[in-house]
């Protein structure tokens, strides 16, 4: 009779055991799974912000020619990028946008001063 009972704790023992291990398993699977998504939505932010920069800096130069050296059309970007800028002849400010990723530069002209004789 205690021999039956022994064998019941065992068994529930090794079941017990197995969800134990098993929710572990499970756990920590969820938490890669979890850390492995941020990085990939981290990376892909990372390819937007640099569209974004470069996007920014080419609104800054078109501006500047624009100003300098006359008419031209407004660049477009083949990754997907755009832009907006403004110039009041002083300040150009130029927004890039790639994604759900925005940077904008800022470039003030003023007259250059020179220390020369």
């Amino acid at each position: 009779m205690k021999m039956k009972n022994i064998n019941k704790i065992k068994g529930q023992v090794a079941l017990l055991a197995v969800l134990i291990l098993g929710g572990s398993i499970l756990g920590a699977s969820a938490i890669a799974g979890y850390l492995v998504t941020l990085k990939i939505r981290q990376n892909t932010d990372i390819i937007n912000s640099t569209k974004a920069i470069f996007a920014a800096d080419a609104g800054i130069e078109w501006e500047l020619y624009k100003q300098f050296k006359g008419p031209m059309d407004k660049p477009v970007f083949t990754n997907g990028a755009s832009i907006q800028t403004a110039n009041d002849g002083v300040t150009i400010k130029s927004l890039g946008k790639a994604g759900n990723s925005f940077r904008a530069f800022e470039s003030v002209l003023s007259a250059a001063t020179s220390t020369l004789p």
